[in-house]
């Protein structure tokens, strides 16, 4: 089933830009750390136990799980439904206040860093599910609904919001089809293949599938990992998969591959020790060439990570400088103050 999420917050700045009618052009600067007077009318929008300066709190809302790292956030809030967000985005345009989304944290690409500093927006209260439509295989859900909350709202239901594919070291694996999936583990000298008959062993299995991130940084414990994902045309998944384990090798990463095989996607994990700068190097040059890559291949940079803060020369390379401006434009109609997210994508 498809899920249109009711990603509410993106209107609710709306209001407040109304009053900027025929002033998009007009530039401001960004401030760095919050008055009182913010704070207090902050705790005003949505009640005082919404809203945390702590540094631990502000600390663990600063970064995802990718390796990018910056300052923290000046507050946290944590609104629980479309008027809070409305109100508090409204003080934040009407003091230069950047305001930066986040949810669960588990992006890989840097989106959710505060690098202006400003209010960190943690969505994670706002998880009702707003309209379920069994017949379109429909569902409306505010941003904080995560993938398992989703699912145990739809246990009765008939129907399951799934990740229906996977792919583990170049190996393709469909999950649709059992009888493909033992062809290709027998053709790949595999052995022990067995069906997930009940529903406990398949929860089993979906769980090391979604565990596959962990799982590699668990290879190697006290490093870190560095994920990055491109998607090709289904065609060329083969080549692109078999070049990149060659490279993989050639560069002496350790990168298990793990992928959506359904629509030509898939991530390399590879497990890194910050310290080694020549490490670090080899990673560095290894994600620029598979990204041109998969370009050169009518692919995209990126299938599902975003662009964030790691991506943002390859975009550049992939849509160019047209697309860049196009892209600049649009969000300045939008964010003519550039505090929404700012330093990201574009």
């Amino acid at each position: 089933m498809n899920v249109r999420s009711a990603m509410c917050w993106r209107y609710c700045y709306m209001p407040a830009l109304r009053a900027l009618s025929g002033r998009r052009n007009h530039q401001f600067q960004v401030q760095r750390g919050l008055h009182s007077n913010i704070i207090e009318a902050l705790k005003a929008a949505t009640g005082t136990e919404n809203i945390s300066t702590a540094t631990v709190v502000r600390e663990q809302h600063r970064k995802d799980e990718s390796y990018h790292s910056c300052k923290p956030p000046d507050a946290v809030v944590w609104p629980q439904n479309v008027e809070q967000v409305s109100r508090m985005a409204r003080i934040c345009f009407e003091n230069d206040v950047p305001i930066i989304p986040f949810g669960t944290s588990t992006g890989l690409e840097g989106g959710v860093l505060a690098l202006k500093g400003g209010v960190c927006f943690n969505l994670t209260k706002m998880d009702e599910i707003v309209e379920l439509n069994t017949e379109d295989f429909d569902v409306t859900v505010e941003p904080g609904v995560t993938r398992k909350g989703l699912n145990n709202y739809l246990r009765d239901s008939g129907l399951w919001f799934p990740v229906v594919v996977l792919m583990w070291n170049g190996c393709p694996v469909t999950l649709v089809s059992g009888c493909l999936t033992e062809e290709i583990v027998k053709a790949n000298s595999g052995s022990d293949f067995a069906w997930a008959k009940d529903q406990e062993t398949r929860n089993k299995l979906w769980q090391a599938r979604h565990s596959a991130w962990y799982a590699a940084r668990a290879m190697h414990p006290g490093c870190e990992g560095y994920s990055t994902d491109v998607c090709v045309p289904l065609s060329k998944l083969p080549e692109i998969i078999v070049t990149t384990k060659e490279d993989l090798v050639r560069s002496k990463l350790t990168g298990p591959i793990v992928g959506h095989v359904g629509d030509g996607n898939f991530h390399c994990l590879m497990i890194m020790d910050p310290q080694n700068e020549d490490e670090m190097m080899r990673i560095k040059e290894f994600t620029y060439r598979l990204a041109r890559r998969a370009l050169a291949m009518h692919g995209t940079c990126t299938g599902e990570h975003g662009i964030g803060l790691g991506k943002r020369q390859l975009l550049a390379e992939e849509i160019g400088a047209v697309g860049m401006k196009v892209m600049r434009e649009i969000k300045a109609a939008l964010d003519p103050k550039n505090i929404m997210n700012p330093g990201k994508v574009v």
